[in-house]
Order: structure tokens, then sequence, then C-alpha cells
């Protein structure tokens, strides 16, 4: 382990020139402490949604590769302003794109997942002084086109970079004090977790804890990468993501989370006989399309017709939506009817392994709401429900409320 850290600041943290040259006080105030700073950077706080609006005013379903190319271009420009920052302060900086970094991803536009990263250049430019600062987000192929690693994969950079530089610790910088119970604009008493497990962490990313990107829990969990999760406008301790849960099983559940950016798709009246599923998400698969929860009911009449739903991210739901019209033709299905109104709310914890109820305990507190369930899913350490939309905050307050995770009085 050597004295590099990485430290990667998202969107909220680079809104303005003014949040940016307090970001280089603070790394320079790392740099002169003795570290080597590697720094990743995403694009000024909403330039990637302006850049996905202006590609929609155009065509509403561009070209993957051309999404990405123009999508990397925010980074660009943060890393430039930055650099600049840090060069005002009296500190060497140099500014990198993905490409230049060498970080090699595969072709898989919008969601590319990294398989190299060749840190050559970083380490020349480290044992020069300098402060090394990398475009989140983005990387390049073999046939050198520039790809990006879907919404939030600045993370992903970021521990890619930590794992290949052998370095200290990976502080993600955020515009909150750390990872919480449950979304604390929702929820007034939500508590800040002092350690959490990547096992816990990597379910809260992927269930719609908005903190961190899943491709990087599973990163850091893979090769042991110690995180902490940080504020950028303060100096306070954050949450220390790791492999440690000895202290953490003996909490039922950790935390609450809730997801309003998925969307449900129905292809109905499938016939029900074997291979049918295999050839809905073979074809699902080959489109590249990630499926969340799956359900398929059981047939009780006589056609033999069953329904068969799933979840996928709304930024897919076109794509998805004419997918499963093409399966329906093809298996002679009866059509497909989708619902973009919907949440997923989930309960997760290391200690539900070891102690029963928790569902039991869930869908009470749902129903004293009168909460309708649509779907559910379970893990070891998780269980969510997808329900309606407009009930998502009171859902959360309520299981939150149900499994005494708020701060003590």
């Amino acid at each position: 382990m050597r004295n590099i850290i990485v430290q990667k600041y998202g969107g909220s943290s680079v809104t303005n020139t003014e949040r940016i040259q307090n970001i280089a006080g603070r790394i320079i105030k790392y740099k002169r402490r003795g570290y080597r700073m590697v720094v990743v950077v995403s694009a000024l706080g909403d330039t990637t949604d302006e850049l996905i609006k202006l590609s929609r005013s155009i065509t509403k379903v561009p070209s993957e590769r051309e999404h990405d190319m123009l999508v990397s271009t925010g980074e660009q420009v943060s890393v430039a302003l930055l650099a600049m920052a840090i060069h005002k302060l009296g500190e060497e900086a140099i500014s990198f794109t993905g490409a230049q970094v060498g970080i090699r991803t595969d072709s898989a536009y919008t969601k590319a997942r990294i398989i190299d990263v060749n840190a050559d250049k970083i380490e020349k430019e480290l044992a020069a002084g300098k402060v090394v600062i990398v475009a989140g987000f983005q990387g390049v192929t073999t046939n050198h086109d520039i790809t990006t690693l879907g919404r939030g994969g600045s993370d992903t950079s970021a521990v890619a970079l930590a794992k290949a530089l052998n370095a200290k610790e990976c502080e993600i910088y955020t515009d909150v004090d750390g990872i919480y119970t449950a979304d604390p604009r929702i929820v007034r008493s939500a508590r800040k977790l002092d350690r959490i497990s990547y096992e816990e962490m990597l379910e809260l990313a992927s269930l719609g804890a908005q903190v961190m990107h899943p491709r990087s829990i599973e990163m850091a969990s893979k090769f042991k990468i110690p995180l902490h999760v940080r504020s950028s406008f303060n100096n306070k301790k954050g949450t220390v993501i790791s492999g440690e849960v000895k202290m953490m099983e003996k909490v039922l559940v950790s935390s609450v989370t809730v997801n309003k950016e998925e969307a449900k798709v129905t292809i109905c009246d499938c016939p029900d006989k074997p291979g049918i599923a295999a050839r809905i998400f073979k074809k699902i698969a080959e489109e590249n399309i990630n499926i969340d929860m799956i359900i398929q009911n059981i047939s009780r009449t006589k056609a033999r017709n069953t329904d068969v739903s799933f979840t996928v991210q709304k930024d897919e739901l076109g794509k998805t939506i004419k997918t499963a019209k093409e399966i329906s033709r093809s298996i002679g299905a009866k059509g497909v009817t989708f619902d973009s109104n919907i949440a997923k709310v989930s309960v997760i914890g290391i200690g539900m392994r070891a102690h029963a109820g928790v569902a039991a305990k869930m869908f009470s507190a749902l129903a004293g709401k009168k909460i309708n369930i649509e779907m559910i899913s379970t893990s070891e350490i998780k269980i969510s429900c997808v329900i309606a939309k407009k009930n998502a905050e009171k859902a959360v307050k309520a299981l939150h409320k149900a499994f005494k995770l708020g701060r003590k009085k």
C-alpha cells in the first residue's frame, strides 16, 4: 500500500467555479501532507442531463456510440478547470481524459465495463510531483471508440484507479456526509452510519441509494479497497465501507432505500409452456437490457396463458417496449403493457440472515399505511417491494419507523 490517495468528486461538488476552487484547496492540503494525489471528477452539476436533453431534442433513440461521444465531453470541462484552479494555488497538476490514461473498456456503449487500466502515465506524472486529474465515467475500447460507464460511473473509475495504483484509500466526495439509514431528505430522523459492509452497500447502491455506483462496490469488495464516503462541503468523517461485519451482524436492518427510476413491463397472455421464459429473456439480454425483478403468474385457465412482468431502468424503457413487442409477436402473446409510475422500496441488513420475521414486519408496516404491493424480490440480506410511485415516501417513512432506524432522542 503506497502513499497514494484517490479522491472522486461528483457533479454536485463541482457545480460552479467557486466549488471547484474549494476542492482545489482541499486537494492541495492533502498533497502538502505528503500524499500523492489522483483525483477523479464528474461533469459540472447537471451538465450530463443537459447533454442528454440536447440529444433527445434531435432523436428520442440516439445511436449509443454517438450518445457516449456527446456525454463524455462534460468531464473534460471539469478536469481542465480543476487543473487550472490547482495551478492558481501554486501547485502542479495535469488533467487527462479516460482514454488518455488508458482506461480500457468493452464496447457496451452507455454502460461499458472496465477491462484494464494502464497506470504508467499517471505514475510518471505523480513521480514529477503533479496532482493527476482524471475524467470519470469514461474509457476507450481497443478500437479507440469512447465509451461511458453508466450514470454514476465516475465511482467505478476512481475504484479502478485505486486498484491499479495500489492506493492507500479511495475517498468518494458527495453532497451528503456519508451513508444514511434512509434518504435524509425523506426521513428527517435518518442516522448516518459510521461503517457499512461491502455487501450491504452493494445492495444499497443497486436498490436506489444514489450515493455510489454498484459496480464500484463490486470492484472494491473484490480487491478489498478501503472506501470512505464523505461530504465535499465539510471535513467531517463520513462512512467507511469495508469487509468487517461482526458489529453489523447484530443489526437486523441497517437501512431503507427507494428507487423511483424503474418501470414495469408486462408481456400479456404468454403461452405457458417450457422454453417461453428462456426465449423472452434471451432476446432481452441480446439487446443489452438489464432486468431487475421478474414475476411470472401461474396459469389457472384452460387456455394455459400467463403474464410475465419484469422491471427495467426508465432510461431503457423505450428500447425495452420495442423489444418486448417483437418478443410478444414471435411467441404468440397478446401484447405488451407498461407502468412507469412505480417505485421499489427495500430494506437491507446483514442481520437478516440470522433472524426471521423481517418480511412479516415489512409487509405489516406497508399494510398499516394501506400501501399495496405489486411485486416482491428477496435475497439473503434484502427484501424489495414494487409499489405505486405516489406511495414511495410514505413507505420509506413507515419502514424506517417500523425497524427503529432513526436517531435516538
